[in-house]
């Protein structure tokens, strides 16, 4: 854990580097997925997820969540005029959830030629295990990693630097601290997915055929995090003892043909390596950054994601790394999965979150429990008011939650004709975008 009562740690404690990918749909004016190619081909920050009109925005490495909202902005421009420019005119998808289905052919798998072509037979397998209507649920990643000079410093106070391989030892430190980040993250992470959920409509045409202009609300604050959303059909259990140990619990799925490889496993956090992202790199560590992937697309905002959101990732993880790492068991490890569930509902207190040392809530309480912790250690190492503020932000999600919630606001404003006020929407969100100044330098 982070040494947060000293004072050079903590004088850069919240200094860290920012990254996100936002995943939308190319849709056409009525409402259905667009079926021209991909638009982008040159631009490596704007690429295709799953399907060829699935949009991926990947930012680089920004030094404040403000830096990477702001390049976030500035691609989405570029998106939205090439869209605004096409004949006929294309819009960006502003929800998680899609809008009209005809069948799976509305779905079609992204093209990759030559040394890429094993990208397009990765996703026809992932079309054929899990049916194409789920990869067509949207949202946003996101990438953190503390500051190198915040983590050399952490390092000096740790055990590990009295190893006499100082710089094989920093890596190690590194791997140990995210590796521990990323299990409290799988304890309270669900917190997160109560805090971004914005998807609580969906068309009837994803649940039945070509049946298109149906309203549907499934009790569900965020379907893209439910039960129905994307999971894989075992519940995994990771080691996070060391990254050969996390690499050989992946490595156990992959040889029971549970899944063909690490970006397989539809969990939402994970470490990163540095280099391409597979079961060798894992077990060489060097972890680089953690991936928290549970944000939906926020409809109110304008480019589907607010700066108090980014900034609450960036505050829960300071608060998980500082705070002393608690027993975690196998079966902790599975209810951490239904507790991301849980806290997908669209009533958070018609469900329970249960937390790692047995005890069991209302998931809003076990929220307000979880900003409670929060406000005590942020209180305890003089951290800013806008610390503070953010916190407060997101408290009013779950003492106004009809107010203050995304979802709740989304189910009010599109909760009818979901798709003809979704275009609307779209429209709108196309025109701020090619009237909005670009202050990404």
């Amino acid at each position: 854990m982070l040494h947060a009562s000293n004072e050079n740690v903590r004088e850069l404690l919240f200094q860290g580097n920012f990254g996100l990918e936002r995943e939308t749909l190319r849709i056409t004016p009525d409402g259905y997925l667009a079926q021209t190619p991909n638009p982008f081909p040159n631009n490596p920050h704007i690429v295709r997820d799953f399907s060829e009109n699935q949009v991926e925005i990947n930012t680089g490495i920004q030094p404040t969540p403000a830096k990477a909202l702001a390049e976030l902005a500035h691609y989405d421009k570029i998106v939205q005029t090439t869209l605004a420019d096409q004949e006929p005119p294309e819009l960006l998808w502003p929800f998680s959830n899609p809008p009209y289905l005809r069948d799976e052919s509305d779905i079609p798998i992204a093209q990759y030629f030559g040394e890429e072509e094993s990208k397009t037979r990765y996703r026809e397998y992932l079309s054929s295990q899990y049916g194409r209507y789920k990869m067509t649920f949207s949202g946003i990643h996101f990438n953190f990693s503390f500051s190198d000079e915040l983590l050399r410093r952490d390092f000096a106070l740790s055990d590990f630097a009295n190893r006499p391989d100082a710089e094989q030892a920093f890596i190690d430190y590194k791997d140990d601290l995210y590796l521990t980040l990323a299990e409290r993250c799988v304890a309270y992470g669900w917190v997160m997915s109560a805090i971004t959920a914005a998807s609580p409509i969906m068309d009837s045409s994803f649940v039945e055929e070509g049946k298109t202009g149906g309203d549907l609300f499934f009790g569900l604050g965020t379907v893209r995090c439910s039960e129905l959303g994307y999971w894989n059909y075992f519940s995994p259990v990771l080691d996070y003892s060391s990254t050969e140990a996390y690499a050989a619990s992946i490595q156990q799925y992959i040889d029971r043909d549970y899944i063909m490889c690490p970006s397989e496993l539809y969990y939402p956090i994970r470490v990163k390596p540095r280099g391409a992202y597979n079961l060798d790199t894992l077990r060489a560590g060097n972890i680089s950054h953690i991936e928290l992937r549970m944000f939906d697309l926020n409809p109110t905002d304008t480019i589907g994601l607010k700066e108090e959101d980014v900034e609450f990732a960036h505050l829960l993880l300071v608060w998980l790394a500082s705070t002393p790492r608690q027993p975690f068991s196998r079966a902790d490890q599975i209810q951490a999965i239904q507790n991301f569930k849980n806290a997908a509902h669209y009533d958070l207190r018609t469900v329970k979150i249960n937390v790692p040392n047995g005890e069991v809530y209302t998931a809003n309480q076990a929220a307000l429990n979880v900003l409670g912790f929060m406000e005590e250690f942020f209180r305890s190492v003089n951290a800013p008011q806008e610390v503070f503020d953010c916190l407060a932000f997101q408290r009013g999600k779950f003492t106004d939650a009809i107010h203050e919630r995304y979802t709740h606001t989304v189910r009010h404003a599109y909760g009818t004709h979901f798709v003809e006020s979704g275009l609307r929407l779209a429209q709108l969100r196309q025109q701020e975008a090619l009237e909005r100044p670009d202050n990404f330098a």
